[in-house]
């Protein structure tokens, strides 16, 4: 894994990769990459003229790719049920469940969930749910949610996971980024249980340069603040193209384990290494206790991989 770059993603010929959140930052960079290696990349994103503005970016980018938008809104379940039903092809090798928000102020999702809760964690597990039967029948699936260091400074809080007896926007952040550690724990293990040999896998960027930071600040007109996110991005930051290589890695490299979980060696810059991670995201009961109360949230109920 030692400096491990992009010209090391094998050949993805024949393979189709959906990319949430891939009209710009990691999610961008993700499929850009899958799609010079020769792989069908679905770009799912909220907003339709991002979407299709990225969509005529990587034609330029990479002539001849195979690049199709197509909206979905993990803050909508009605959106995620669409997008999956509508879902084209016979198989998926690879669901790259990247998008995501960060500490925005109190809000909530068409279904009544905390945004932060809602987006990050059960609009990717509803899904992947939702599409599981195709990565069941695709030889060699995975499944990468894209994480954060973050996690490590807040557990989840299984009687308010929708921080609705207190709201601090960091700790509902880390909380939703342990909430993704969870559930691709319990994914792993349910698949490995159902003798599946699709891997479901988590990665971060470590500090990366990409709009996240300044979402919620210029959401609330804090001007100060988003010139104050800016400055960190120039001098601490590494680049969007840098922070996509854990996800690279942990869907293309051959060997990636289940419930690994990759980051930048330095912990928030540097090569794909194997990166720490807080203990409480690997305990079974805390896993399957989330995955039962998301399947309840959700309405969507992963059928073959019982507990």
């Amino acid at each position: 894994m030692s400096g491990w770059n992009a010209g090391d993603i094998p050949d993805q010929g024949g393979r189709t990769a959906v990319v949430t959140g891939a009209n710009s930052g990691i999610g961008l960079v993700t499929a850009q990459e899958l799609a010079r290696r020769g792989a069908r990349v679905i770009l799912a994103c909220r907003s339709e003229a991002r979407g299709k503005q990225a969509q005529e970016y990587l034609a330029r980018q990479v002539p001849g790719a195979d690049v199709q938008f197509r909206p979905l809104d993990l803050a909508e379940l009605s959106s995620v049920r669409e997008f999956a039903a509508s879902y084209p092809y016979e198989r998926l090798d690879l669901l790259i469940n990247n998008a995501g928000v960060m500490a925005l102020p109190y809000g909530r999702t068409a279904d009544g969930f905390e945004t932060q809760f809602g987006v990050n964690h059960l609009g990717h597990f509803a899904l992947t749910g939702l599409l599981l039967p195709k990565l069941l029948d695709t030889p060699g699936a995975r499944v990468v949610v894209v994480s954060s260091f973050m996690h490590a400074l807040a557990n989840i809080d299984m009687g308010d996971l929708n921080s609705e007896r207190r709201y601090r926007r960091w700790v509902a952040y880390s909380r939703s980024k342990t909430a993704n550690l969870l559930f691709v724990h319990e994914l792993a293990r349910r698949l490995v249980a159902a003798g599946s040999d699709v891997v479901a896998a988590a990665a971060h960027p470590g500090y990366a340069d990409t709009n996240l930071q300044t979402a919620g600040a210029r959401l609330e007109g804090k001007k100060t603040t988003e010139r104050f996110m800016q400055a960190g991005n120039r001098i601490m930051a590494q680049s969007a193209e840098s922070g996509a290589l854990p996800t690279l890695y942990a869907a293309t490299s051959p060997g990636v384990r289940p419930d690994s979980f990759t980051g930048p060696k330095l912990g928030w810059r540097g090569a794909p290494a194997p990166s720490q991670r807080a203990k409480w995201t690997r305990n079974d009961t805390a896993g399957e206790r989330l995955w039962v109360a998301s399947e309840q949230l959700t309405s969507v109920t992963y059928e073959g991989l019982k507990a």
